[in-house]
């Protein structure tokens, strides 16, 4: 880890650096610009590169974070940064994991994918319904980058019975919150920007960039 952290704090401080995030989500553009950019990182959104994003056929989040990094880097020429998140569900064998956007079939379908999620859940019992969410994010100076920068996140809970919460977004009805008793859905943003599976990892990602 610590070659890795010496590797990017040397390229940083050299000059300021545009950074392509491998996302068109503007909200999450905000968020990583906000911690990125007393680093001297310039954040831009792929979709406004006009990167065409790739399939994501890694089977864990780092591998589908790095091919979307690695994706975004070979089609701009610049570094880039691209997160992979989901949900991992203890009696599911950790399912839906990779697949959490398109769990039911038809990619964002939240709704879909709830009802799905409590179906296969219909006979686990309270106590054995525990989740997490997690996040892994990637960064990589050049598409060939032999050692890419990568950290992840987790955020422990479990599944409710019902949805609760008008918040959120994805399983966070659901998504009962360890010590809280609430959902993802009913937390307030700020709270939830703070302590979130992605917030674990957007903070080892600025402290593994910050200098010493």
């Amino acid at each position: 880890m610590s070659e890795k952290k010496g590797h990017f704090k040397i390229m940083v401080q050299e000059k300021e650096h545009t950074l392509v995030l491998a996302s068109g989500n503007k909200g999450k553009a905000r968020e990583f610009e906000q911690m990125l950019e007393p680093l001297g990182y310039k954040i831009v959104l792929q979709k406004d590169l006009g990167v065409i994003e790739p399939e994501e056929t890694g089977r864990s989040f780092i591998e589908n974070a790095l091919i979307k990094a690695r994706a975004a880097s070979d089609q701009t020429g610049l570094m880039a940064l691209a997160d992979d998140s989901g949900l991992c569900v203890d009696a599911l064998n950790g399912a839906p994991g990779v697949l959490s956007a398109r769990f039911s079939g038809v990619h964002g379908d939240d709704q879909a994918n709830n009802d799905l999620l409590l179906e296969k859940l219909k006979d686990v019992r309270e106590g054995e319904r525990g989740a997490r969410y997690c996040c892994a994010l990637c960064l990589v100076r050049y598409k060939d980058d032999p050692m890419p920068l990568c950290v992840t996140g987790t955020w422990s809970g479990s599944i409710g019975f019902s949805p609760r919460g008008k918040g959120g977004f994805g399983y966070d009805p659901l998504f009962m919150v360890t010590g809280r008793n609430c959902t993802a859905a009913e937390l307030p943003s700020q709270l939830k920007n703070l302590i979130s599976h992605r917030a674990v990892a957007l903070k080892r990602l600025v402290s593994e960039l910050s200098p010493a």
